[in-house]
């Protein structure tokens, strides 16, 4: 099982790093403002995960019962949503909103 927890992002643009040997190495810029939206736990889901999301999106873009468990977490509504299995271990160190 994964023990490290991944990123999610939006790309801003491209750049370009010199090395030493003189090389240029193209780079992708990313904003990287994600943040851990829940938690899935073995006891209640049979797995562990974390579901991080990045971006901010309208509540009149989403499903009512959507827009509802975003609002009784009082988080914001994130635009994109992913899952990212981890061990238990892992997922007890993330708390929602973090």
């Amino acid at each position: 099982m994964n023990t490290n927890p991944g990123i999610i992002g939006t790309k801003i643009g491209m750049t370009q790093l010199f090395l030493e040997n003189g090389k240029i190495v193209p780079c992708t810029v990313i904003q990287a403002d994600c943040r851990v939206v829940g938690k899935r736990t073995e006891e209640k889901d049979g797995y562990s995960a974390l579901i991080v999301g990045s971006g901010e999106r309208k509540p009149k873009h989403m499903s009512k019962a959507l827009a509802g468990s975003y609002k009784k977490s009082g988080q914001t509504p994130a635009r994109v949503v992913r899952e990212l299995r981890l061990n238990a271990e892992t997922v007890a160190g993330y708390e929602v909103g973090q």
